[in-house]
């Protein structure tokens, strides 16, 4: 008896180790082929866009970064009983809402590091045909305070957006989870698109419940 609860545990931290090595490696590609694409496209369409346009989604991809860390902390500080009882009560919401909870690694990975990191490069990239377009077009002779400022502005717009995100994500945790499972309760019964794994609840976990 006392040689099986020894093998359980370690088990368990192998089947989690490989679950994590697999999961790195897998956000890790993803990411760099996302980044690339979404950066060399968002750069060639705002050489398209007139100052205003560019302003304008430069501001649209800052509040996306800010949206996405929010659904991360609130992911990571959600309670599971009320979605458990929900789930129970057979509504649709409490099942997806559950999943995201019992995946709160990947997701708040991927929402946080992935997309914020994402929303990063490609608000870096606007910001600078912004400086290029307003030198070409009004004839700013010091690009360098220029860019400097635009840095600077998307800097405390993304700090300060992702500040505020994360006091509402604590303390309304359970309904933002709420609301971000009926996005994905769309994507699965209307467009057949299932993107969280339906990983079981451990034993564990149950008698601790």
């Amino acid at each position: 008896m006392a040689n099986r609860k020894k093998k359980k545990p370690e088990y368990k931290n192998k089947k989690l180790k490989k679950y994590n090595i697999k999961w790195v490696l897998l956000i890790s590609i993803w990411t760099f082929l996302l980044a690339i694409a979404v950066s060399t496209l968002s750069e060639n369409l705002m050489r398209k866009f007139d100052i205003i346009t560019a302003f304008v989604t430069l501001i649209i991809i800052i509040h996306l970064g800010v949206i996405f860390d929010l659904i991360g902390i609130a992911v990571a500080a959600a309670n599971e009983k009320p979605f458990n009882s929900m789930a129970a009560n057979k509504v649709l919401e409490g099942k997806y809402s559950l999943r995201l909870v019992r995946n709160a690694g990947p997701v708040s990975n991927f929402c946080n590091d992935v997309i914020g990191d994402i929303c990063g490069i490609i608000s870096g990239a606007a910001g600078t045909v912004i400086v290029f377009k307003l030198i070409n077009v009004y004839g700013f002779k010091n690009g360098t305070i220029l860019s400097i400022a635009m840095s600077g502005f998307i800097a405390s717009l993304t700090v300060g957006g992702k500040a505020l995100g994360k006091e509402i994500a604590i303390k309304n945790a359970n309904l933002i989870i709420f609301y971000t499972s009926k996005i994905f309760m769309l994507l699965d019964t209307k467009l057949g698109i299932d993107i969280l794994p339906k990983l079981k609840k451990d034993k564990k976990r149950k008698r601790d419940e």
